[in-house]
């Protein structure tokens, strides 16, 4: 392959795992790797659907006036991820505003953002957020297409829903990559020999299987960072005590359940961590099986004057692939860590099972199959795959 066709191919593949990335993080509610803007708040910087580089806010320690955020908004466009700029700093928290704004938002009902309500910041160059203009424009039409053909299997199939968008699209790739090495293993074996009467051109092997591994990272790292983050308590500091759980005598406490829930098949360690003052953790490490809940003890302080309080529990969550007391002293070094060390502990197997099925070299285009139709292209697979049952 020339140099001309790698850097074409290499080109694709960036915008695959970019696509990639956007749909997950746009699913999933959180970003990963890269994010993007809907509105014009932030024009003339982003202007709408441009995106950018999301560094997680585990990452960005320090956070100052003139960086851009995202953060959890609790009133503006009914809660939600917000895109602004960081103009100030208080005692309760930042204050932010969109830079084509008139206002702040906490001239508004949004109260000041505290850390644990930043998700992520947008990667600057000498104070200049690095925009990567139009980038929303593909996982809005990704994900609109994930979801039309979801809607229509599952008209097909008479139910409601079939796995969800999520789901969905984390079967479609499950299956290409399935498919893809199973061909691949197949020809190498003599069990689907073609002729070839070109030359053998096609993509590097290595880079194959490094995406396929990349893609695998991405899908972990979103399944322990998505579900983590920050968790909201509302605290009234009242005057009389009441039954209701957020509501608390002013300079008293009470004790509320933590629940960790855990949707999929391999068990989660989670950590557990005050994100604010006025909150104690009783039990900051939990292990919880595959879909299945376990609960941990916060206690609530209100303060001795009344009012309403936001307090924050910090969620830090992840595969337990590794045993427990390792991922824990990972843990202590960074919060980061452990998904470092878990994600290669994914990708590295995978990639050399991959490269020992289908062997270094390229992943060639066979003479016979060019100039056909990709849904002839596919028909002849699905036959040649029931002919060899």
């Amino acid at each position: 392959m020339g140099i001309r066709k790698t850097g074409v191919t290499v080109l694709e593949l960036i915008v695959v795992l970019a696509v990639l990335a956007l749909v997950i993080g746009s699913v999933l509610g959180q970003p990963v790797v890269l994010s993007y803007v809907e509105t014009g708040s932030m024009a003339p910087t982003l202007e709408p659907g441009d995106g950018f580089v999301a560094v997680p806010a585990q990452l960005d320690a320090s956070i100052e006036t003139g960086d851009v955020v995202v953060y959890r908004a609790e009133e503006i466009q009914g809660g939600g991820l917000i895109t602004h700029r960081v103009v100030g700093e208080t005692e309760r928290g930042f204050i932010t505003k969109g830079d084509a704004n008139a206002v702040t938002d906490q001239s508004g009902q949004e109260p000041p953002v505290k850390r644990a309500q930043i998700v992520a910041t947008a990667f600057q160059i000498d104070g200049q957020v690095v925009a990567i203009p139009n980038l929303g424009t593909a996982i809005e039409g990704t994900q609109s297409l994930l979801g039309t053909v979801q809607r229509s299997m599952a008209g097909l199939l008479g139910t409601r829903a079939v796995l969800g968008v999520q789901g969905f699209a984390y079967l479609f790739f499950a299956a290409a990559v399935l498919w893809y090495v199973v061909a691949e293993w197949r020809a190498r074996n003599g069990k689907e020999r073609t002729r070839v009467t070109s030359r053998a051109t096609g993509i590097n092997s290595r880079l194959a299987m490094g995406v396929f591994a990349a893609l695998l990272v991405v899908g972990a790292t979103a399944a322990m960072v998505a579900p983590a983050g920050a968790q909201q308590y509302g605290v009234v500091s009242a005057e009389y005590d009441s039954e209701r759980p957020n509501v608390i005598q002013m300079g008293e406490s009470k004790s509320q359940q933590y629940a960790v829930g855990n949707s999929g098949f391999l068990p989660v360690v989670a950590y557990l961590e005050p994100g604010s003052e006025g909150v104690e953790v009783h039990q900051q490490e939990v292990y919880v099986d595959g879909q299945s809940v376990a609960n941990a003890t916060v206690t609530l302080h209100a303060p001795s004057e009344t009012g309403y309080y936001r307090r924050f529990v910090v969620e830090h969550r992840y595969l337990a692939v590794l045993p427990q007391p390792m991922i824990q002293q990972l843990y202590t070094v960074h919060p980061w860590a452990p998904i470092v060390i878990i994600d290669a502990l994914i990708a590295v197997p995978f990639y050399f099972l991959g490269m020992t099925l289908i062997g270094d070299g390229y992943i060639r285009q066979r003479s016979r199959s060019q100039g056909l139709s990709l849904g002839t292209r596919v028909r002849r697979a699905i036959q040649r795959l029931y002919r060899s049952r």
